[in-house]
């Protein structure tokens, strides 16, 4: 049987990522009814981190306790990769003692080398290429409080990083439009962004691309990494901030999205953050749900 992966949204295909937002969204009633599913019961997920994390880490390993299985939580500091295993060595060794592996970490290549050898599913919980977990909770949250994204415009404000490249896959997957504004010299991946067709465009403009967006998305202007660029960045992204100038630019019913933690007054304002477009605090949490739903889908 082939072991499938989770290392971008377009292993799936359309619905099956549309499936798991309507799991996500029972797995997050059940949990509200005080259930829990134990859909995997007696299962062990690994999860090896070498970027820090609060949603991650908490949204999977409370994932696998609300499924009935164990999480088990790896740093550099305490694995045999932090003193230069090779990743096939550790992949084949690790992926035969649990049920799948999680992995958060800098280099999308890492988790493409670790899934190669891998015997068990493998997920991408952030790379410096792509997010995809993070999109399954965006996409639960618009359903939820809008319906089927399909049609809609969504306008991803500020740097061409990893959650612009998950939004463009989602763009192919999801069936959305999306308008992408960003400085120049910040654009996202060509061959990324090519990839999607008409699907994705850039407008460097922010308050015309966000002109009748059903979304609006933003992201901090320095990614984990980049935090010695944070100076340029303030200058090179000014004209970047999601405020209510370009909240008024988009459709009056459009939410507000960011994956958190977000610096307020630089890439968005604390009224938009905490305004009443804004449902952050429900994409948050629905990385746990979303998540859950993916786990039953590839070691269920």
């Amino acid at each position: 049987m082939t072991v499938r992966h989770f290392l971008s949204l377009l292993d799936l295909n359309s619905d099956e990522l549309h499936n798991l937002i309507l799991r996500g969204i029972e797995l997050k009633a059940l949990r509200d009814e005080g259930k829990q599913a134990c859909t995997l019961s007696g299962k062990n997920l690994a999860m090896i981190f070498d970027k820090s994390s609060t949603r991650t880490r908490v949204s999977f390993e409370v994932g696998m306790s609300q499924l009935g299985g164990h999480a088990i939580f790896l740093s550099p500091r305490d694995t045999q990769l932090g003193r230069g295993e090779p990743v096939p060595d550790a992949a084949r060794v690790i992926s035969r003692m649990v049920d799948g592996v999680m992995i958060r970490t800098f280099d999308h290549a890492l988790v493409e080398t670790f899934a190669q050898y891998s015997k068990k599913p493998v997920i991408n919980g952030l790379t410096d290429k792509l997010h995809p977990c993070q999109l399954l909770a965006d996409m639960q949250t618009y359903f939820e409080h809008r319906g089927n994204i399909a049609g809609k415009k969504v306008t991803w404000i500020g740097d061409g990083n990893n959650m612009c490249h998950s939004y463009i896959n989602a763009a192919i997957r999801y069936g959305f439009s999306l308008a992408i504004a960003c400085p120049k010299g910040y654009e996202p991946d060509a061959d990324i962004l090519a990839n999607a067709g008409d699907r994705a465009a850039i407008i460097h403009n922010p308050m015309e691309a966000a002109k009748d967006a059903d979304l609006i998305v933003t992201d901090v202007w320095a990614s984990m990494g980049q935090e010695e660029e944070q100076k340029r960045r303030e200058s090179d992204f000014a004209d970047y901030q999601v405020n209510a100038k370009v909240m008024a630019q988009a459709d009056p019913n459009a939410l507000f999205m960011h994956c958190l933690p977000a610096h307020r007054e630089e890439e968005v304002t604390t009224e938009v953050l905490e305004g009443p477009q804004s449902v952050v605090w429900d994409e948050a949490e629905n990385r746990l749900h979303a998540q859950n739903a993916l786990l039953e889908f590839l070691m269920g």
